[in-house]
């Protein structure tokens, strides 16, 4: 029987992000991000320790910062460990693969603006923009062009020795 692992969170950052890189080269970004809930008459506040890696994380550690809200989605691990002291601590750890950036760029909460990147296609668009990078750069004087009997417009373009006439 197979299980699942799946952790959603929306709350504010309690730190502003720190972007690292690995010995081979791989980006990740470490954050915390507070929820808070109220129960009666008290109010219980829960931190969680959220990494993200590759093109995920740069996009992360450039625009989120301290006190921005965000939804993060990935999986959850409980860490256990000694503190400085010697107590013994648990540690909520959450791998990032998805993470929305809620609010505005300006910090306006109530406009409602949200943005939002997947791990998946953060990697996606970086291979992209290296591919695109490496090809050949488009012609001047690329002109739009409309396939003949279709309806709807659709269009591509061609560049000055391609035209059919």
């Amino acid at each position: 029987m197979s299980s699942f692992n799946k952790i959603i969170i929306v709350g504010y950052l309690g730190r502003d992000p720190e972007l690292k890189y690995t010995p081979g080269g791989d980006a990740y970004c470490n954050f915390s991000v507070a929820t808070t809930e109220k129960r009666r008459d008290e109010e219980i506040t829960t931190w969680f320790r959220v990494t993200c890696w590759g093109r995920l994380a740069e996009i992360a550690a450039e625009y989120l910062s301290k006190g921005k809200q965000c939804y993060c989605e990935g999986r959850l691990r409980l860490t256990e460990y000694t503190d400085r002291e010697g107590q013994q601590r648990t540690s909520l750890e959450v791998t990032a693969s998805e993470i929305q950036f809620l609010g505005t760029r300006n910090g306006d909460e109530d406009s409602g603006r949200r943005s939002s990147v997947s791990e998946d296609e953060a990697n996606r668009a970086a291979r992209k923009a290296a591919f695109e990078g490496q090809g050949p750069a488009k012609k001047r004087g690329a002109k739009q062009a409309t396939l003949p009997g279709t309806t709807e417009r659709s269009s591509y373009e061609l560049g000055d020795d391609e035209i059919p006439f």
